[in-house]
């Protein structure tokens, strides 16, 4: 591809540079960039990891809480070739380790405060044959971030960037037992920034509040990446304490943010004493939570059931493919796929279902990512018949809508995060008094659900306790995965193929309130 035909995340920063060069950027506590500031910082960090050997296809690892930084790394990645992880600080070390040998890090920049603790143990458990250059991002040491961006050069590192080559990668939740790192590109940022921008009218004077994880392709989608896209503002919340995000919405005058129910909730109560002025933001998701208190968002995402779960995706096709804003309500709980997705419903042969007949949802087109990082295997499984394989079940109506039916691979959700129990499965499983264990999801009213595990012990296995599993857990996977509960049994249900029969434990034990159905749209 000629150069002139090719646009890239980091041309995106350049442009901004110029067309906007008295706009604010980002926003993180007392750091505010301007488009040309952040245009010269990604330049300076951009030509320091070349100095390192960092290159086309080389990888960065995050390992911190939300930060401007996850920005500058993306754009000076975007500048160089290389890929950006931003992992999930809540990993526990044995996740940590699995991500650092995994994807492989030229480059691990990580957060003292508050995982400091855990970081250390994982890098103890790596050893120092590892590779990795390591940068601490909370200190202005002479070993840090900062000394290491300072050092760069400001003249742009002037490298041709395939727009086709991977940027984003964001580990999904396991479904076969172990993550896998969804490799996300220049040309999936851009379609998915262009297309989220038109349905929830995004632009230059967007001013976006981060507060979601941007380790989750949602903070991105909405709307992070829009608003970038587009030139406007995003305003970074390391993490959701409500009583921080308050005043960080009047004070930046955010128009949009990406918040949880619960804290939506605690806003709304402090602010009936606060008193801050919130006119200028939007309610885009769960509107009547706010009870008036802000506007409601009037744009075709919100109009058409985007705040209300109307609407299917997966991190793997860069959030949502198909929502309620493209060609309005219909019979579908999903929508209808916008202008840079197809969409098919196939049998298990690869030919397309009849309307109203159930089976998988495939989509192809500029959303759906280049593959998992290091998954041959996987990739050629999931990539056949030409179109990428979400493994969710879903049906076309007569109208040409979608309906999302479930998931053909068992998921629980807890508040925004998704768990895998064969994930779950094989943690309590490695615990040595278990035999076997089985995960299911049970009703939580705040929270979507929570993780019961049922457990089948080895019969010399003594005085082993829920406590017990429930901290061995707590060890090896991130806290929002562990079980809730456990109830010990003699053996598990089996279907008639010898599976784990999870029907006949939802209605001994209690599950239920899994994603799917006419409830909710979204995918994972």
């Amino acid at each position: 591809m000629h150069p002139a035909r090719r646009l890239t995340f980091g041309d995106i920063i350049r442009e901004h540079r110029r067309s906007f060069p008295d706009n604010v950027a980002v926003v993180d506590g007392e750091v505010r960039l301007t488009w040309p500031q952040l245009d010269e910082r990604t330049d300076r960090l951009a030509n320091a990891l070349v100095a390192r050997g960092v290159g086309p296809g080389d990888r960065i690892l995050w390992l911190g809480q939300n930060s401007f930084r996850i920005w500058e790394l993306l754009g000076a990645a975007a500048k160089i070739g290389a890929m950006v992880c931003p992992g999930y600080w809540r990993w526990a070390a044995p996740e940590m380790v699995f991500a650092v040998q995994d994807f492989d890090p030229a480059v691990v920049v990580w957060q003292d405060e508050e995982i400091g603790d855990t970081v250390g143990k994982a890098r103890a458990e790596l050893g120092d044959d590892h590779r990795a250059l390591w940068l601490r991002h909370d200190t202005d040491g002479p070993d840090g971030y900062e000394s290491f961006l300072a050092a760069g050069s400001p003249e742009d590192p002037a490298v041709d960037v395939d727009p086709d080559s991977a940027l984003l990668v964001i580990y999904t939740a396991a479904i076969t037992g172990r993550q896998s790192g969804s490799m996300l590109s220049h040309r999936n940022l851009l379609a998915m920034g262009a297309g989220a921008a038109w349905m929830g009218d995004i632009g230059t004077e967007t001013a976006f509040l981060g507060a979601g994880p941007m380790f989750h392709i949602g903070n991105y989608q909405f709307w992070g990446v829009p608003a970038f896209v587009h030139g406007g503002k995003n305003v970074i919340a390391r993490r959701v304490v409500a009583e921080e995000l308050l005043p960080l919405l009047a004070a930046e005058r955010c128009t949009h943010a990406y918040l949880m129910p619960p804290t939506i909730a605690r806003l709304v109560a402090l602010n009936r004493e606060a008193g801050h002025d919130l006119s200028h933001l939007r309610a885009s998701v769960a509107a009547p939570l706010w009870q008036g208190t802000v506007p409601t968002d009037s744009s075709r995402f919100t109009r058409n059931g985007g705040g209300e779960g109307r609407g299917y995706g997966q991190t793997e096709v860069t959030g949502f493919a198909v929502t309620g804003a493209y060609g309005g309500q219909g019979a579908g709980n999903a929508g209808r796929p916008g202008p840079f997705a197809a969409v098919r419903v196939l049998d298990g042969a690869g030919k397309e279902c009849a309307a109203g007949e159930a089976g998988e949802i495939c989509v192809r087109g500029d959303l759906v990512h280049l593959g998992y990082w290091n998954r041959p295997e996987l990739n050629e499984e999931r990539f056949r018949f030409g179109w990428w394989h979400t493994t969710d079940l879903g049906r076309r109506e007569p109208d040409g809508t979608i309906s999302f039916l479930g998931t053909t691979t068992r998921m629980l959700k807890s508040a925004a995060e998704n768990i895998f129990p064969a994930e779950v499965e094989n943690c309590i499983e490695a615990h040595p008094a278990v035999k076997e264990a089985a995960v299911i999801g049970v009703p939580n009213e705040r929270w979507a659900q929570d993780v019961k595990a049922v457990v089948v012990l080895h019969p010399d296995a003594d005085g082993v306790t829920a406590a017990d599993l429930i901290g061995h857990c707590r060890e090896r996977i991130a806290s929002y995965k562990k079980p809730k509960t456990v109830e010990f049994v003699e053996a598990l249900p089996r279907t008639k193929d010898f599976a784990k029969d999870y029907e006949a434990l939802d209605d001994r034990f209690g599950g239920g309130g899994y994603p799917g159905g006419e409830t909710l749209g979204a995918g994972r």
